[in-house]
């Protein structure tokens, strides 16, 4: 959904610490498969937004958390956001960043025990209109894109000890408001920002100076090759390759876009990019964490296509797999270890988890699970 997974070493502990707790739960239980981790979903829901949270087992298999869905403190949308990553999870895997679209919001909530999700404090102003992505990176920057009329644009905050989040003063860069902005997040080393402006196909890039503001570069935004650019993501192998959906192509005409991302930020086409999936809508990103693998979620298709990344970053077409009962599925995200890949159908609302082997999926028996009613699921992440 500068890229929105975490393996740094404080991520890697809390996982070994919440399979322990879920293997000593599972014990006492006699039959449940071990907790190794958690899922969690942006509800999206109108007047009191909510988190919905699942416990992620050894076998792959996701179950409820107790008390989920989870008070965010702001007020969802109630509709589709069309972007890609409205709920992100800090390196450390302690805390969850939401957007709260409907009161131009944003909540950070401390991961406690049991993966139970608590506000870290009050919601704080996402410095705009209509917030529908997040992005932080490991030093504690965090930009949130806007895509609200009168208020379009990326700010910028900074994740203090605590969970508290605080505006960078003069880190706003505004944006017409038919742009339509989809994603932001950071390149690996958080020296680079991306953002896609799905209204208009277009690409925003930005060097990130010391201070944390914005230096636009030279020639953004760069025009998308195709409609519709939506989902994209760093590789995390190469972060001067850069991978974009083109999501509005038409009817079986969905591409996947490969960039180079040079030192100053500007964006050249790799090999002979863009690369078809022969499927419809393509609107989400997600790559293995080794960076051999690019899947895209095609969301008019209810199916996820599968690429082959070469080492110059050209694409390879592996084939497409399909959602059981699927239907308007968006994001996805892969678990700490890469061996499950987690599909929010947000359409159906229904969370489907997948077994990866390289770049073949394979939907578990115990897929999909059901999400609470309401809402309109946005974003999804694993810790």
């Amino acid at each position: 959904m500068g890229k929105r997974r975490w393996l740094a070493a404080g991520s890697s502990l809390l996982a070994a610490a919440i399979g322990l707790l879920g293997a000593a739960t599972a014990a006492s239980a006699g039959t449940a498969s071990p907790v190794v981790g958690y899922t969690y979903i942006d509800g999206n829901t109108a007047t009191a937004n909510t988190i919905d949270g699942f416990a992620r087992h050894a076998d792959g298999a996701v179950t409820p958390l107790p008390g989920s869905p989870f008070a965010a403190g702001g007020a969802g949308l109630g509709a589709g956001l069309a972007s890609q990553g409205a709920i992100q999870a800090t390196p450390d895997g302690r805390y969850l960043l939401a957007v709260d679209a409907g009161s131009n919001q944003i909540s950070v909530l401390r991961v406690t025990a049991g993966g139970v999700p608590v506000l870290a404090g009050p919601p704080v102003s996402s410095g705009g209109v209509k917030p529908v992505s997040v992005a932080v990176s490991r030093s504690g920057l965090v930009y949130v894109a806007n895509s609200g009329a009168g208020g379009s644009g990326y700010s910028g905050f900074r994740l203090h000890l605590g969970g508290s989040l605080t505006a960078i003063p003069g880190s706003t860069v505004t944006v017409p408001d038919d742009a339509g902005l989809g994603d932001v997040f950071f390149s690996a080393t958080g020296g680079h920002l991306i953002g896609t402006r799905t209204g208009t196909s277009m690409i925003d890039s930005f060097v990130v100076l010391p201070g944390g503001h914005l230096l636009t570069a030279q020639g953004s935004p760069f025009t998308g090759q195709g409609l519709g650019q939506l989902g994209a993501e760093f590789s995390p192998a190469n972060p001067a390759q850069l991978f974009v959906s083109n999501a509005h192509n038409g009817v079986g005409l969905g591409t996947v876009s490969a960039y180079r991302d040079s030192f100053s930020g500007q964006l050249s086409p790799i090999g002979s990019s863009p690369y078809a999936d022969g499927q419809t809508a393509p609107c989400w990103v997600e790559i293995s964490h080794n960076g051999r693998y690019l899947f895209t979620v095609n969301t008019g298709s209810g199916n996820i296509s599968s690429y082959a990344i070469n080492r110059d970053g050209t694409l390879a077409l592996i084939g497409s797999t399909p959602i059981r009962g699927g239907g308007a599925d968006i994001d996805a995200r892969l678990s700490p270890d890469g061996t499950t890949l987690s599909v929010d159908g947000s359409g159906n609302h229904i969370l489907s988890v997948f077994a990866v082997h390289g770049g073949t999926l394979t939907e578990l028996p115990s897929s999909p699970v059901p999400l609470p009613a309401g809402g309109a699921p946005a974003g999804i992440v694993n810790i």
